[in-house]
């Protein structure tokens, strides 16, 4: 899966709010999907809440940044082939955030799903 194709199918399942959308009712026991937008922090392509909280990036390298608050969660990601936690290159490892490689593509739209659940 490319990033593209990520953000095409994640942001149709999680589309912004529209003034009308406010008065849709959801079927009992299910949950109304966080609203994501595609957008950039420090110039990376990125995913955003609609409170402009980002839950993945499309890093330089090819790979996917996802922040997973979950802690076992964000284990079962670590434990991906090549999957370590995210450094931007500044020597500080940010503990909720994890990169995962390209080739792990196929992992990716399961992981941005568990983050956007994280509210």
């Amino acid at each position: 899966m490319t990033w593209d194709e990520l953000v095409a199918d994640v942001t149709a399942r999680h589309p912004l709010r529209c003034r009308q959308s406010r008065h849709l009712r959801f079927p009992a026991g299910s949950v109304e999907p966080t609203p994501l937008r595609e957008s950039k922090m420090f110039g990376m392509p990125c995913l955003k809440r609609e409170n402009d909280k980002v839950v993945a990036g499309h890093w330089k390298d090819g790979g996917l940044t996802v922040k997973l608050v979950n802690e076992a969660q964000r284990e079962a990601a670590l434990a991906l082939p090549g999957a370590q936690l995210f450094d931007p290159g500044m020597g500080r490892v940010m503990r909720e955030w994890v990169h995962v490689p390209a080739d792990q593509s196929d992992e990716w739209e399961r992981l941005v799903e568990q983050a956007s659940a994280e509210r």
